[in-house]
């Protein structure tokens, strides 16, 4: 049975319970974060954390715990479920009130949850062995506060299953001016002659931990050049590769854009090489 940390206690998922009048229940008021883990190592952990505390503070959520407590949470949890692939979820939310009111409540307590989950092993640079994905196109129809990494995720998952109804992997999403944004759980990226080309980020966006490690290792390594600036539609739909990030998928390539080939309809050699560069330099952040 997995075992989970609520509030200050390690327990089976089965027995953990929060009280109906909490905020992150009523309103969606709360931060979370998503990290991976493999054979306990942790990728990008201090990004994560730092993510987490600028959401904290975009809504005025008052939490004094350092990195190495929520470490220490981490790491136990890795523990206590047998280690291994996991993924790790961490969910503050502003807390339970007496009363449902829109306003901030003061002087209540965040409630902290968190618990794992089995993920595949690690992504590997293999053409042969990496599952592409094939997307369709829609309208960003999000509030405009996307950066805030927030637990009130209905418009994404409205997105997320608008896609899934066209039998897509995923949604690319733009917005009234034909600009690329994201896609409704990843940060998305086009090649075009060799150049990788991203949306600079904005209110739109989320500052993915992904997105960073990657753009920070290429220009690093330096044999790929890496651009962030609007990207139109027009281009997507043009692009010789299309690839999406995120913490639990790494780097995938798309192949398929509203039915049709991106480029020649298979994986791209400029995703290989950034997968293995990715892949060698992720577990130093």
């Amino acid at each position: 049975m997995s075992i989970v940390y609520l509030d200050g206690v390690y327990l089976p998922m089965a027995e953990a319970r929060i009280s109906p009048m909490d905020r992150g229940f009523l309103f969606g008021d709360g931060i979370y974060e998503v990290l991976p883990s493999y054979d306990g190592k942790i990728v990008g952990f201090s990004l994560h954390m730092q993510r987490m505390l600028n959401g904290l503070r975009s809504i005025d959520i008052t939490l004094d715990w350092s990195q190495h407590r929520w470490r220490v949470v981490c790491n136990t949890l890795i523990d206590k479920n047998g280690g291994g692939n996991l993924g790790l979820y961490l969910h503050v939310s502003r807390g339970a009130d007496v009363r449902r009111f829109h306003a901030y409540p003061e002087n209540i307590t965040p409630t902290i949850f968190a618990f794992t989950y089995a993920i595949p092993a690690a992504p590997v640079a293999d053409k042969n062995r990496v599952r592409p994905y094939r997307v369709v196109t829609g309208l960003d129809l999000r509030w405009d506060r996307c950066h805030i990494k927030s637990t009130a995720l209905l418009g994404n998952v409205m997105h997320f299953q608008q896609g899934f109804q066209q039998g897509a992997d995923e949604i690319l999403l733009f917005n009234e001016r034909g600009e690329l944004t994201e896609a409704s759980a990843c940060n998305a990226y086009i090649v075009k002659n060799g150049e990788v080309i991203t949306p600079a980020l904005d209110s739109q966006k989320l500052p993915g931990v992904t997105r960073h490690i990657l753009l920070e290792l290429l220009r690093k390594e330096g044999s790929i050049a890496v651009q962030e600036r609007p990207v139109l539609m027009e281009e997507v739909l043009n692009a010789d590769e299309i690839w999406l990030t995120s913490s639990s998928k790494e780097v995938v390539p798309v192949i398929e854009v509203d039915g049709k080939c991106v480029g020649s309809g298979e994986v791209g050699d400029v995703w290989l090489a950034a997968q293995r560069i990715y892949t060698a330099g992720k577990f130093n952040y």
